[in-house]
């Protein structure tokens, strides 16, 4: 090989590695760097006097669940941060599998935090996808977005590991900012998607003074802070059913009959009665729709159940006190004699039946109370209570925990 060869390989080699870095490229929004944690009730009591003295500049705190949980310090935590000067960030742990959740989860995160100023975008903390599929948790994170955005007036984030955001999460998503958690490294990893961060959670392992044990640790560029840090405006709750009356509800872009008769405890057919309904396929945006509600179905919650292997519709329904043709409507199951090994199913349930008295669970690995308490539609609070569970954050495999 000629030296004048070897010149040209080594030209294109070095033009090669610049092009592909270019691409991938994945570096802070801006240059100058402000250390941040983020907290939730498994820091317990915090000094954010402390917390502030040890050169933190930027905390966010978690602020709800679901649409069944508020963190228990959250207030606390806001107040208390606000008091000693540090930028505050709010996340909400989303569990939505439509986007009809979504939409409810977003509600209930905006309501949550409504009277507060925060400093720093709201963030979407959606990690756990069950069965979704990578189509179905971009559209699912796009919505709950996109309606935290509208109710709130404030602009937001997307908190992912490197995984997800590489693998799971779609391109359409990258119109957001991204908080990117990876841990023991330098700097995360290209995705191929976000050229850039404004978020890098790079250990859960960090320690900061006025914190007892550990916390996740964050780099945060100027891209995190918000430009309007008025106050959060409250939230008109969605109407809810009361006795035998009637209420009425507005459609909305998205919805359907069935998500609908779902959120309000009623039946498609119900709706399509009450409200002269020839199709029940085609409603309209801002169409008013009457919803009467008996006070049975007042009382009735719904609860989330895991496919194990040998289950069978029939034996799930006996065991939690209802009839195959409920599972089947409610999930809208097309065949009852198939279902499958980790498909979530939702089990209506009232005072008179559903999670049997006195439920036991035993714990296996990967699991942890909040999730099991969406599990079985309580509480992390009201697990601990029953259980007498010391620490929220340390359970064991094989540990059995009553439910109710």
């Amino acid at each position: 090989m000629t030296k004048r060869y070897i010149k040209i390989v080594s030209i294109l080699i070095c033009i090669l590695i610049t092009f592909t870095s270019s691409i991938y490229a994945f570096s802070p929004s801006d240059s100058k760097l402000y250390n941040g944690i983020d907290v939730s009730s498994w820091q317990g009591n915090i000094d954010f006097g402390k917390v502030k003295n040890d050169g933190i500049d930027v905390v966010y705190i978690k602020a709800s669940e679901g649409t069944y949980y508020t963190d228990p310090y959250f207030r606390q935590n806001y107040n208390n941060a606000k008091a000693n000067g540090l930028k505050v960030g709010f996340y909400h742990y989303l569990t939505a599998r439509t986007n009809e959740q979504a939409r409810d989860e977003a509600r209930f995160f905006v309501s949550a935090i409504s009277n507060t100023s925060p400093d720093c975008r709201l963030a979407m903390d959606f990690e756990v996808f069950g069965n979704l599929t990578p189509y179905e948790v971009t559209s699912i994170s796009q919505t709950f977005l996109e309606e935290v955005k509208n109710l709130s007036g404030k602009d937001v984030v997307i908190y992912s590991n490197a995984y997800s955001a590489r693998a799971i999460f779609g391109s359409e998503l990258t119109k957001y900012p991204l908080w990117v958690a990876n841990y023991y490294v330098s700097s995360p990893s290209p995705n191929g998607k976000w050229n850039t961060w404004v978020g890098f959670q790079y250990t859960d392992i960090g320690r900061v003074n006025g914190i007892s044990g550990n916390v996740d640790r964050n780099y945060f560029t100027k891209g995190i802070f918000l430009d309007d840090n008025t106050v959060v405006p409250g939230v008109e709750q969605k109407p809810t059913c009361d006795g035998l009356h009637s209420i009425v509800y507005t459609v909305k872009y998205g919805d359907t009959l069935s998500g609908i008769a779902y959120r309000y405890g009623t039946t498609v057919s119900n709706l399509v009665s009450l409200n002269g309904i020839k199709n029940p396929n085609l409603i309209y945006v801002n169409q008013k729709l009457i919803i009467r509600c008996s006070k049975d179905k007042i009382e009735q919650t719904t609860i989330t159940y895991t496919v194990r292997y040998g289950d069978t519709l029939s034996g799930i329904a006996y065991r939690y006190g209802t009839t195959v043709s409920n599972l089947v409507s409610l999930n809208g199951i097309r065949n009852p004699n198939l279902i499958y090994v980790n498909q979530v199913l939702r089990i209506s349930t009232n005072n008179s039946y559903g999670v049997p008295t006195n439920t036991f669970y035993t714990v296996r690995y990967g699991d942890t109370l909040s999730g099991i308490a969406y599990k079985y539609g309580t509480t992390v609070s009201n697990l601990v209570s029953l259980n007498g569970i010391r620490n929220p954050n340390l359970i064991y495999v094989n540990q059995v925990l009553r439910i109710n």
